[in-house]
């Protein structure tokens, strides 16, 4: 169905994969996790600290990746990881996971909720929610079947258009706040079941997203430079701006009234500094940096079906690796993953499916952060593109740091755990059949 000669486009520059970076990770969570963060932590020097260790954690987490990723600057990141590594059965299954229902299930979670903003900003009944969520992750997936550069460049535009609601709260709260964004105590819940490592655990997942980048590796230009660079660079801004977003929050917003207010806290902000206006400004701020995010991960996702089916591993594998001729872009692997993900809309909880895999997707996070002490063990005398700075301790502290995921997410929701691993395990017998038949598909 494709001709040989049809390859993916490694057209990315550096700009556009920092804009994946920073535009997969910053979607609604910052904008909506204060008052959780803060009623774990139990006070505003804690909620701040939470917030600076879990960019921290991610931060090494994204130093240990970027080695990895500059030895196999390959289409597929996580999945080619794991299998470079651990061999073809592991990274089956990494890939399996996220093209399963981890990746769907975040598209489909973020454009629900973004229907849900579209229904309230444009006073629409809620029957539309459904509709205009699947006709957004439409209107993107169509956008990334053309050239990859214009998806680049409609990720580089929402990056900036979402940076704007960033500095305006910084900046009002840095200068016009006048509460102790480090001293306040939250006495309504300080002694409830929440806790400071809960409170990190939040903004673990407030940062994820940054490694689908690695899924374009085959795609950037001077990929063992650049990859390495834009994960770096796009971690470190995140982390500068979620922890400056909470302390100009932190600084306006009295602690009592964040716990109060709840998800709500941010509009409640940007009403207060900008009037009735400032909260619809916000709404397209973060509308905007929705739909940025869910253009990020429509364009990461189907190139770990295509590196899937390109490798014969996957059902209708002749198909899902097909190429357009002109646009060098896998237009059935993106329209797989956006009906799939409609599907999720109209039928199941996204957020919840989603929720399910946050445990898988940190177990392959582990191993691949050891793949790095075995990648170096193996073989000592390659000279890597990227060494990991501060070796050993710095991905010592991502594994930690991913550990800490997994026994929290074992800790509070063990059936959940359990269901994420017979996901992962229904996709075995998928492996072992294509094994034996990959000649015929």
């Amino acid at each position: 169905m494709q001709e040989s000669s049809t390859t993916l486009n490694r057209s990315l520059g550096f700009w556009s994969a920092l804009a994946l970076v920073v535009g997969t990770v910053i979607g609604s969570g910052i904008f909506f996790k204060q008052s959780s963060v803060l009623d774990s932590a139990g006070s505003t020097g804690g909620a701040l600290l939470a917030w600076f260790l879990g960019g921290v954690i991610t931060l090494t987490a994204g130093l240990t990746i970027a080695e990895v990723g500059a030895q196999m600057p390959h289409t597929g990141g996580l999945y080619v990881y794991m299998e470079e590594i651990y061999g073809n059965f592991w990274g089956f299954l990494s890939g399996w996971m996220q093209i399963a229902v981890y990746g769907p299930a975040i598209i489909a979670s973020i454009a629900a909720y973004l229907g849900i903003l579209l229904v309230g900003f444009f006073h629409l009944d809620a029957v539309w929610q459904a509709p205009l969520a699947i006709f957004v992750i439409i209107l993107i997936g169509l956008l990334n079947m053309v050239e990859n550069r214009w998806g680049a460049a409609f990720q580089i535009v929402t990056t900036l258009g979402k940076l704007l609601p960033i500095i305006a709260i910084v900046i009002f709260g840095l200068f016009y706040g006048d509460q102790d964004a480090f001293g306040q105590t939250l006495q309504t819940v300080h002694h409830s079941t929440g806790n400071f490592g809960v409170a990190v655990l939040a903004t673990l997942f407030a940062y994820d997203g940054w490694i689908l980048v690695a899924n374009l590796g085959g795609e950037i230009k001077n990929p063992q430079k650049l990859l390495p660079q834009a994960i770096i660079l796009g971690i470190s801004l995140v982390l500068i701006a979620y922890t400056l977003v909470s302390y100009g929050i932190l600084h306006f917003v009295p602690a009592e009234k964040i716990h109060t207010l709840g998800q709500q806290t941010t509009v409640y902000f940007a009403q207060s500094a900008f009037g009735t206006i400032g909260g619809r400004l916000l709404n397209i701020g973060i509308i905007v940096s929705m739909v940025g995010c869910l253009n990020g991960k429509i364009m990461t996702f189907p190139r770990i079906v295509y590196a899937m089916a390109d490798r014969q591993q996957l059902p209708f594998s002749k198909y899902l690796s097909y190429l357009n001729r002109k646009s060098h872009e896998p237009m059935i692997a993106t329209t797989a993953i956006i009906a799939y993900a409609s599907i999720m809309i109209l039928f199941f909880n996204p957020d919840r499916l989603s929720d399910l895999c946050i445990f898988t997707v940190y177990c392959f996070y582990v191993a691949t952060f050891v793949g790095v002490f075995l990648l170096r063990h193996r073989h000592p005398t390659t000279v890597r593109p990227f060494s990991t700075p501060g070796f050993p301790i710095t991905p010592l502290i991502a594994i930690l740091g991913a550990l800490f995921v997994i026994i929290s997410e074992i800790g509070s929701d063990f059936t959940g755990v359990v269901l994420s691993l017979v996901i992962v395990a229904a996709g075995i017998p998928v492996y072992y059949y294509k094994q034996h038949h990959r000649t015929t598909d």
